[in-house]
């Protein structure tokens, strides 16, 4: 099966690497990602897997399927258009627009595959498959990769836990403009770590606060990373506002704190005045009523901790092809085929098909 990775934005990157690696266990060599070019000043995994920025290389590969955890693939790629979601934000309105660029969805959970259900019975124009989130199997293979480099953080600091800070880049939605003073506080009253991991789409003067702040406090550490699940797994509590990163932190079966966060159902502690926090942080750690909550979670957004979901992704592609061959493009009305080719370019249809 010819497959190719969609990686428009640096967050994809680790969403889409299990689907590689899957496919390398499968001995498949015939997949090839493609790398957004204006999001993408270096692609990070340039000398290990076969890429392009390339559209009409895309398009000349002739794909029977392709992965894409954004929100847009062009329609004249043949292949079966599978969305795999960048994310479990359920509460953000865009989460459920169906766009018409996709043949299926697979998704994360009992909770998701409801929704998509209904809507693929509204539209009629694509189907739906419960498989878990990739990204779950990047957390179980590495689970504890990085406990030595924890324990060397905490002893080198003196201090108990390690807080994570990965607040949402949405200027409506962000704290960053008023939780620097409370972090501080934290860190010194409750004698934590606390790691400072930024959206990599953060406007450019938050950045540069937030990492001033860290090289002025010892016990708070800057982070350039792209990817936050590293610091997810070595964490023991998690500060944000609105973002999907919540989520992908209660299912590891650990407390949350949001500042002011928008969502219609909330299952962790949420405050509503930045001085708040060190409060909030007590009662995460000593209520049981958080850990029933995120266990709730774990069960209806992704209780998938198997290390399979590459594989049933693998095999839902070629279930799909087996029930309606390769799709050869997309049917969208004229705006999202502009939109399309607004982003990402238009190609020449003169490819020799492949067998």
């Amino acid at each position: 099966m010819r497959i190719v990775l969609f990686c428009e934005n640096k967050y994809a990157v680790d969403i889409l690497l299990p689907i590689q690696e899957e496919a390398d266990r499968e001995g498949n060599n015939q997949v090839i990602w493609y790398v957004y070019k204006p999001k993408f000043p270096t692609f990070p995994l340039k000398d290990s897997v076969k890429w392009t920025n390339d559209i009409q290389e895309i398009y000349n590969f002739s794909p029977e399927a392709i992965f894409c955890p954004g929100n847009i693939v062009p329609y004249y790629l043949p292949g079966v258009k599978i969305q795999i979601f960048h994310g479990y934000a359920g509460e953000k309105k865009g989460h459920w627009i169906i766009r018409h660029y996709f043949d299926t969805y697979f998704t994360q959970g009992p909770f998701f595959t409801s929704g998509f259900k209904k809507l693929a019975e509204k539209y009629g124009t694509f189907e739906v498959l419960e498989t878990g989130w990739p990204r779950q199997d990047w957390v179980q293979k590495h689970l504890h990769d990085f406990d030595k480099e924890k324990q060397d953080i905490l002893q080198n600091s003196g201090c108990e836990k390690i807080v994570l800070y990965a607040p949402t880049f949405s200027p409506s939605l962000t704290s960053l403009p008023v939780m620097k003073d409370s972090l501080i506080e934290l860190s010194e009253k409750k004698n934590v770590v606390i790691i400072i991991k930024l959206h990599p789409l953060t406007k450019e003067e938050w950045v540069n606060e937030y990492r001033e702040l860290a090289e002025k406090h010892k016990n708070i550490i800057w982070t350039d990373d792209i990817s936050v699940a590293k610091y997810q797994l070595m964490s023991d509590i998690m500060i944000s506002d609105t973002s999907s990163t919540i989520y992908e932190f209660l299912l590891k079966d650990k407390p949350v704190i949001t500042y002011r966060a928008s969502a219609p159902n909330i299952y962790w502690k949420n405050i509503l005045e930045t001085s708040e926090l060190c409060d909030a942080y007590d009662e995460v750690l000593n209520d049981n009523k958080y850990r029933e909550l995120r266990r709730w979670v774990i069960e209806n957004y992704d209780p998938y901790n198997d290390g399979k979901v590459a594989q049933r992704m693998l095999n839902g592609a070629r279930q799909y092809i087996e029930k309606h061959g390769v799709p050869q493009k997309r049917k969208l009305n004229l705006w999202r085929k502009y939109t399309g080719i607004k982003r990402f370019g238009n190609v020449k249809r003169t490819k020799t098909k492949k067998s």
